[in-house]
């Protein structure tokens, strides 16, 4: 049984990794992805028993971060699917991980999107022959893919949640 949640914990850091480099390599997350963390929620959440109540709870953060993800897309600040990820990852990470996840992913993303304006501006000269989301990666005006610091804030944030919590308590 002890396999068993493991493999359904595992969900989550498998799919977002996934859903980055989706994103650094393409600028997009497929909507299989988001789909698959929330369909895996549910078995992991009762694998490890959480209570109704704060899969209730994690459901609604979850509504939540849909809702500010969309209208940050509205805005124009992330894109589609950035949105979308970032609400499944919020209800995987519900209340107790959801605000550490939004700090970690802020600051990581932050970071990459400094680094990467540097590396666009130094770098980009030297990758004429290089794989093409790689060239469409630096260029200067270019988007910024999102979902990396989306996929590394989870990862972080993952430990302080209810459901790895729950499983460490098993």
């Amino acid at each position: 049984m002890e396999a068993l949640i493991l493999v359904l914990l595992a969900v989550l850091p498998a799919l977002v990794i996934v859903a980055g480099l989706k994103d650094l390599t393409s600028m997009t997350i497929p909507n299989w992805i988001s789909g698959g963390l929330i369909l895996g929620f549910v078995p992991a959440a009762l694998a490890v028993g959480l209570p109704i109540g704060v899969v209730a709870i994690h459901f609604g953060i979850g509504l939540l971060a849909l809702f500010c993800g969309a209208a940050m897309f509205a805005m124009k600040w992330i894109g589609g699917g950035d949105a979308k990820l970032m609400a499944a990852a919020c209800l995987w990470l519900g209340l107790s991980a959801a605000g550490p996840f939004l700090l970690y992913t802020g600051v990581i993303g932050g970071a990459f999107c400094l680094i990467l304006l540097g590396a666009r501006g130094h770098l980009a000269p030297y990758l004429p022959t290089g794989p093409q989301w790689m060239a469409r990666l630096m260029e200067p005006k270019g988007d910024i893919p999102y979902g990396v610091a989306i996929a590394l804030g989870a990862l972080v944030a993952f430990p302080e949640s209810a459901l790895v919590t729950a499983y460490l308590a098993i």
